[in-house]
């Protein structure tokens, strides 16, 4: 049970060849824009959620402890040691749950592998587009681990934004750091010895820690590899390894074909929701609802959600904060009927509100094994006996990808105006409006420092 086939045999090594050969250069342009997306994305989440109080927590405990000043705490004028920048960076880009996601992992990718290229890059004065190439490096690593040890890895209570998201880490500052195969393969052991993270703390701080832990664990492993460390270089798929501990899934085949599109960087999903990935359907479809019939929730008799077995991970019942009102199917979908703004920071608050409350009581939410984490079914049933339903999948990656950075952009504009000031917002845009041919780190990491925190 959960033991590696025998024609696994040095699939770590593969794995970690394939990632170390990417390069800039070669890149396809649909794939640098996505990846510059997830940057511009990133910061957006970072800076939003640096007023979150795991944020600061994090934030000041590392300043308390000291360190030499290598890399920035990003949207503060703070500076650390690379491995508490991709702590608390990873932390702050994960505190609003709204970061991207790819489910084939599934996870948030980015704000485990990112965190830890960019602490890095400042620190060596690597541009731009050694950190895309790099974090794509690490991306593309970290998916094939997750299309190798799932659904059963998630299933079992793993968070895989931590544990899977620390190997795509290692591997990306592997890359960055130019380590060659067998010393990033070493730090992909030494960051799956780390590999930590349960489901059950959704909804609570250390969910977002997660990513910071993750992103941190990969870029240390990496470093102690630079300077001669040594593990197992077989720790995905050897006897008691990462895969056999993990899971009962081991998905050689599914691991090693080629993605649509050649990356599994072009599945990256937005979101455009401040919750969980997985209320995201249920948001969309009693929106597209209330708007297509004109419906009222002082009309309303019921409604009825079915999702996909996994979404107990978005299943709280009752919630009675912002936290947790971001994995409650139920909350999003009183949310979605009172026609709140879910892609606003300040909606999240109001989930104790006597109106959130009553239609709340009037979501019934039903999990069964057809349905997967990105599609639901939803039933509205109206006093007078009216009913309409409708399916919605949001886990389809947006085809246009040039529409989606658009819509990145605005989200990042919304986001981060409010935190730097519209000035510098202009400016960061203009800045990465061309990022997928490369872009300046050290201005990039200034301009974000905030407004008023200028000498």
């Amino acid at each position: 049970m959960g033991r590696a086939a025998p024609d696994s045999s040095g699939l770590t090594a593969r794995l970690v060849a394939q990632s170390l050969a990417l390069r800039f250069g070669d890149l396809p342009l649909d794939v640098r824009r996505v990846a510059r997306d997830c940057v511009v994305d990133w910061l957006a989440c970072t800076l939003a959620g640096l007023s979150e109080p795991v944020s600061g927590v994090v934030a000041e405990a590392a300043t308390d402890e000291g360190s030499h000043a290598q890399a920035s705490f990003v949207g503060r004028r703070t500076m650390g040691s690379v491995q508490q920048a991709a702590l608390v960076n990873g932390t702050a880009s994960h505190a609003l749950d709204y970061d991207d996601v790819n489910l084939c992992v599934p996870g948030h990718m980015t704000v485990a592998i990112l965190p830890a290229v960019l602490a890095l890059a400042e620190h060596h004065g690597v541009d731009g587009a050694q950190v895309l190439a790099s974090f794509t490096a690490g991306y593309e690593f970290a998916c094939r681990i997750g299309r190798l040890v799932e659904p059963a890895h998630y299933a079992n209570g793993f968070h895989a934004t931590a544990t899977i998201g620390c190997l795509g880490a290692a591997v990306a500052c592997g890359h960055l750091l130019q380590l060659g195969e067998d010393r990033t393969c070493h730090a992909v052991g030494v960051a799956a010895t780390q590999a930590a993270g349960m489901k059950a703390m959704f909804g609570t701080m250390a969910k977002p820690l997660h990513a910071g832990l993750a992103a941190r664990a990969g870029l240390q492993s990496a470093l102690w590899a630079a300077k001669g460390f040594t593990s197992r270089t077989d720790a995905i798929e050897c006897g008691q390894g990462f895969a056999a501990l993990h899971g009962q899934d081991f998905r050689l085949d599914d691991a090693l074909a080629t993605p649509s599109g050649g990356f599994h960087l072009l599945s990256n999903l937005f979101k455009f929701h401040a919750a969980c990935y997985s209320t995201h359907a249920t948001i969309e479809a009693v929106s597209a609802l209330r708007q297509s019939h004109g419906l009222k929730p002082a009309d309303l008799d019921q409604i009825h959600v079915v999702a996909g077995e996994g979404c107990t991970i978005c299943n709280i019942p009752s919630p009675t904060t912002h936290l947790e009102a971001k994995f409650s199917l139920r909350a999003t979908a009183a949310f979605a009927m009172l026609g709140i703004d879910t892609s606003g920071l300040q909606a999240w608050g109001r989930v104790v509100d006597p109106d959130v409350v009553a239609v709340r009581d009037k979501v019934v939410v039903e999990l069964v094994p057809s349905r997967g984490l990105s599609d639901a079914q939803v039933t509205v049933h109206m006093r007078d006996g009216a009913e309409w339903q409708l399916d919605h999948d949001c886990g389809i990656p947006q085809a246009d990808k040039q529409a989606q950075s658009l819509r990145v952009a605005d989200k990042f504009c919304a986001l981060a105006g409010p935190v730097v000031g519209a000035e510098r917002t202009e400016a960061i845009m203009a800045m990465m409006s061309s990022a997928h041919d490369g872009f300046e780190l050290a201005p990039l990491i200034h301009l974000c420092a905030v407004s008023s925190d200028e000498p």
